[in-house]
């Protein structure tokens, strides 16, 4: 079968190329199919990105004076000038000098209270974790080396892909000799 098929081959090529150097087309040539002897893959290292989860153990302070937070004086100094207000019932001065006295006591009892409650500071064991990329280099295929035969020479070329038995082949004959 394999014979009959080259039988095929030579003369359908035979009359191709007669056709062609007759007709004055030996630039266009034609299509054929040549035997794999051989296809070798070809890698690339490339530096590829994989996230990894680093984690780890932190000694954290909680707790202790809390400086951060005027709640307490201005919640005092609120309640401080309503009741000084309440108490200045008589003349419009006296109400007014009381209860600006009284926001004034409200706001240092408030700041008292604040500069006062403190906490123990606690120290606490805290894990944190997060996601770091870390850099590996791997081998990645980027094409074939490809040897074939065709009409008893062998040629190489790459190709993206495997060809498989047989790659498809330009073939294109021009003549040697000036053709007048």
């Amino acid at each position: 079968m394999q014979r009959i098929l080259s039988a095929i081959t030579y003369g359908v090529t035979g009359l191709v190329l007669s056709t062609t150097a007759v007709s004055g087309h030996a630039d266009q040539g034609f299509m054929d199919n040549a035997r794999v002897v051989r296809a070798d893959p070809l890698y690339e290292s490339v530096e590829v990105a994989v996230p990894v989860r680093e984690c780890w153990t932190e000694t954290v302070t909680r707790g202790g004076r809390n400086h951060g937070s005027y709640t307490a004086p201005i919640a005092g100094g609120i309640v401080g000038g309503l009741v000084g207000n309440r108490l200045g019932r008589g003349h419009r001065s006296g109400r007014t000098a009381l209860t600006v006295a009284g926001t004034l006591l409200g706001a240092s009892i408030g700041n008292d209270i604040r500069a006062t409650s403190y906490r123990r500071p606690g120290i606490e064991r805290v894990r944190r974790c997060e996601t770091v990329d870390h850099y590996e280099e791997q081998q990645q295929l980027v094409g074939y080396r490809v040897e074939y035969r065709y009409e008893g020479q062998t040629f190489t070329t790459r190709t993206s892909e495997h060809p498989g038995e047989y790659i498809r082949v330009h073939v294109n004959v021009d003549p040697v000799d000036d053709v007048i």
